[in-house]
């Protein structure tokens, strides 16, 4: 596949090469590059299309003339950084030492550090303070850094919107803040010069947010599958001779997701719940909850969204089930039998009830964690109001774990009174996973109870059971509650 960043990014040339006033705002400044990589290119075409006089410094002008726009101009690097009124440095941290012959030319002017690190910058110093050390007498500003080249090709369209900038200098980082709104993005005040480490780090995190979550899927969807593997494939084996390893695969997985996506969606509304129980203990609202609890609360998206995943993945394979080769061979063989014997197929109210009711809560539960789903994206989210989205997380996430609860019920049905469900003694794998979401609906139930509810909701409104302080809140709910005040 042609690499497309090599291409020409405006063709049919011609003409002069110079900058052309006329084709640009004269107000704005004139932004000089350093460098002609792709990100280089791409940051060049923008500028140019977001009417900047744009003039790329290169230690080779002839050979990358080609490769950029038309009205931007091609030349040496000290000639670029005369012209410039602000300077984009984009060439590698450890290249900035062959810009010190461009020091006087650059005094004065604003630099802009785009670059980033290999490896996450825990001690310091980052490559914007060390580049401020080797231009004492240019303001530098960290940004940029956040943004690929495509996302700058594209437009902010079709990528991330937000610039986080950073910079010793009130007026460079203003000049900054209106090139990047001319553009279309969004500037990010992170400070001073000294939260350039922050920003140079934020594009080396490997998503930070989701290892916890991810690695706890991975833990109950270990402990599950051999939990599973021992009751339905070692069993058999052991005590019967029988081999049924060819279940690893389909059956043994498909009985791990949904009993991952429960539990991982019970951790979803379980902080919530230890936070209000916390709350009523205190009688305060204004005591910070433990580390741990903090960190789980903001992480609840991540959760349900693996949830959503098992859960979806568990349909899936559902829906397979019918077409393996070893559930064709076993129905011909039961129907072989039948109809070798004589039996006729017996119709079971029992059977077919639960078998209805069960497929039902599992589609409904499908279905609402579907919607949570949808409704946890930026784009979406930003559509609805905070009592809309309160709604749909709060009051149909908690019919979700419900409906999910329920199916799983229906599935166990009576087994859980079979002794010969107790392989090897160890309960049936789904009186394990209700255990944590029954809990957790309790606990949600015991809260609507009016005391408990009258007096979480005065606590979330400020109210204090150590201090003198008294609200009254008005049965109509159109009242702030600070009525009486005379004991404050």
């Amino acid at each position: 596949m042609p690499d497309n960043m090599s291409r020409p990014l405006i063709r049919d040339r011609g003409g002069s090469r110079r900058l052309e006033a006329s084709m640009s705002d004269p107000s704005a400044p004139v932004v000089g590059i350093l460098g002609t990589g792709d990100f280089s290119r791409s940051l060049a075409r923008r500028l140019v299309a977001s009417g900047y006089q744009v003039v790329v410094g290169s230690r080779n002008p002839k050979r990358f003339e080609a490769l950029f726009p038309e009205e931007a101009e091609v030349t040496s690097q000290i000639e670029a950084a005369s012209q410039a009124d602000l300077v984009f440095v984009a060439v590698h941290p450890e290249h900035h030492s062959t810009l010190v012959e461009l020091k006087l030319t650059l005094a004065g002017k604003t630099l802009v550090d785009v670059s980033n690190g290999l490896r996450i910058n825990q001690d310091g110093p980052s490559n914007a303070e060390l580049l401020a050390d080797l231009f004492p007498e240019s303001p530098v500003v960290k940004g940029f850094n956040t943004i690929s080249a495509w996302a700058l090709q594209m437009g902010p369209w079709d990528g991330s919107r937000q610039i986080f900038l950073c910079s010793d200098c009130s007026k460079s980082k203003n000049m900054m803040t209106q090139l990047c709104r001319k553009m279309g993005f969004i500037p990010v005040d992170m400070g001073s010069l000294s939260s350039s480490l922050e920003v140079e780090n934020l594009p080396l995190h490997l998503f930070p947010s989701w290892r916890i979550p991810v690695l706890c899927t991975a833990s109950l969807f270990v402990f599950f599958y051999l939990y599973n593997f021992v009751r339905d494939v070692l069993h058999p084996f052991v005590t019967k001779k029988e081999s049924v390893f060819y279940k690893m695969p389909i059956d043994t997985v498909n009985v791990t997701l949904p009993c991952v996506a429960l539990v991982m969606l019970s951790l979803v509304y379980l902080p919530g719940l230890c936070a209000a129980f916390l709350q009523l203990w205190w009688g305060t609202k204004y005591k910070r909850f433990p580390v741990y609890l903090d960190q789980w609360l903001t992480r609840r998206k991540q959760f349900g969204l693996c949830s959503f995943l098992c859960a979806a993945l568990h349909a899936v394979y559902s829906l397979c089930l019918p077409m393996r080769k070893s559930a064709k061979i076993k129905l011909t063989n039961a129907a072989f039998d039948q109809v070798k014997q004589g039996v006729e197929a017996r119709w079971v109210d029992e059977d077919v009830w639960r078998m209805e009711l069960y497929l039902s809560a599992g589609i409904m539960a499908l279905g609402l964690l579907s919607l949570l789903a949808v409704t946890s994206l930026p784009s979406v989210a930003n559509a609805i109001n905070w009592r809309e989205f309160s709604f749909v997380q709060s009051t149909l996430g908690y019919c979700a774990l419900s409906m999910a609860t329920l199916h799983t019920l229906l599935f166990g049905w009576d087994r859980a009174f079979d002794p010969k469900q107790y392989r090897f003694y160890t309960p049936p794998t789904f009186l394990l996973v209700v255990i944590l979401p029954v809990t957790i609906l309790l606990c949600r139930v015991s809260l609507l109870v009016p005391c408990l509810a009258g007096r979480l909701r005065r606590i979330r409104r400020g109210w204090e059971k150590n201090r003198h302080i008294r609200f009254n809140l008005q049965d109509d709910g159109r009242h702030n509650g600070l009525e009486d005040m005379s004991h404050v």
